[in-house]
């Protein structure tokens, strides 16, 4: 899954969560039954597992760009320099002055 994949699957799962427990509230308070409302909300968990959590082919429509390994050998990574380091070699060039 990709990173918009992800995204989309995210917002959708909060949707239909929202979704299943608005529906499960007015259900069960319509049929005054509250094992009604869970059984209507388990169900909307189990809808909604099954439409986020595999990996279907609409969260692939974005896929990422690899470079290819002989490519990346031609390219150094780049070195960091935490900010203790630059300071101290900052200081020993000021001393050289």
């Amino acid at each position: 899954m990709d990173w918009q994949g992800q995204k989309s699957a995210e917002m959708l799962m909060q949707v239909l969560l929202v979704a299943s427990a608005v529906a499960a509230f007015l259900v069960g308070y319509a049929m005054a039954d509250f094992q009604l409302m869970l059984l209507v909300y388990a169900g909307g968990v189990v809808l909604t597992a099954l439409v986020t959590v595999p990996n279907w082919p609409f969260f692939n429509r974005h896929p990422l760009k690899w470079l290819d390994p002989a490519e990346a050998d031609r390219h150094p990574r780049p070195i960091v320099i935490s900010a203790a380091a630059l300071t101290a070699v900052k200081k020993k060039i000021g001393k050289n002055k």
